[in-house]
């Protein structure tokens, strides 16, 4: 099969100068980020923490799949692909927004001290910024595709789908810093704490980051009827459904722990609500939607 190179009018759409904006924000921001010297971190003799790792772990990732899709693009080569490309792209772009945009918030608030005189975290922070701006803009300039060149990660609930991923990757290390620190208490305290409730919790949270992987992983495949032994639809409704069930769960192990007011996690608890209550919302609204589509296909 020959390799068409791209024209000249699709360098300048919208989603090429997007996704090029995208590229160069994300090589600025991990680049400004890796070069900081110890005195610029909030814990100088702790350099490489969790959601350091984290933070530089999601902008070279995404800058990474970013480019790939790019150079895809460019050469026309998507095509030999086995996955649905217009669901690709648009599952990228979005969880890349919302990834980046935990990077961004988690980088001056638990990486960096504040230091407003100081131009490099700044800097570093401004970039980040604008990489979260350049992948909300490829969601829009792809969302704004006529109907049939969008797929269904570009609908509301495949958009919903994709927070879902989110939160249960921001619990990965969200879960490490906190076990860490309730490990730390405990030992200090000479107590067992409330370990056995984080076990939980991540139980809970990494079966639904499997549900929501699996049916996205699915849908981008374009396997729905070639490998699932049951209607699809319904396995994204009994999905929807255990994820809100679980999030209930989980909600209330974290209501519990915020009414106990567990010293040294104020800031970590506070992450977990928000989060959890933005992930219970996607799973809430995604049950709906569910329904809704099997009640108007069992009347059709």
């Amino acid at each position: 099969m020959a390799v068409l190179v791209l024209e000249a009018r699709d360098c300048t759409s919208p989603v090429f100068l997007v996704r090029t904006w995208a590229l160069l924000c994300g090589c600025v921001t991990f680049s400004l980020v890796g070069s900081l010297e110890p005195e610029h971190l909030r814990e100088p003799q702790r350099r490489h923490t969790t959601f350091w790792i984290a933070c530089m772990f999601t902008w070279c990732f995404f800058f990474t799949l970013t480019l790939l899709i790019h150079v895809l693009n460019v050469i026309q080569f998507h095509s030999l692909l086995p996955v649905s490309w217009k669901n690709l792209t648009v599952t990228v772009a979005a969880l890349g927004a919302l990834m980046t945009l935990s990077a961004s918030v988690l980088l001056p608030w638990r990486v960096l001290v504040h230091r407003p005189t100081s131009a490099r975290p700044l800097a570093a922070a401004v970039a980040a910024c604008l990489t979260v701006l350049a992948y909300c803009g490829e969601v829009w300039a792809i969302r704004g595709q006529p109907r049939e060149q969008r797929g269904y990660m570009a609908s509301l609930p495949g958009v919903l789908k994709i927070v879902q991923c989110w939160g249960g990757f921001q619990m990965i290390p969200l879960f490490l810093e906190t076990m860490t620190a309730t490990q730390a208490r405990d030992l200090s305290a000479g107590g067992g704490g409330h370990v056995w409730q984080l076990w939980v919790s991540v139980g809970l949270y990494n079966v639904c980051l499997l549900m929501s992987l699996a049916s996205v992983t699915v849908i981008l495949c374009d396997c729905a009827g070639r490998f699932c032994p049951f209607p699809f639809d319904r396995l994204l409704a009994g999905f929807s459904l255990l994820g809100v069930l679980f999030y209930m769960v989980a909600t209330v192990i974290c209501v519990t722990n915020v009414l106990q007011d567990v010293e040294n996690r104020s800031g970590l608890l506070i992450m977990e609500t928000v989060i959890i209550s933005i992930t219970l919302m996607a799973y809430t609204v995604d049950f709906s939607f569910s329904i809704k589509q099997l009640c108007e296909r069992g009347h059709g």
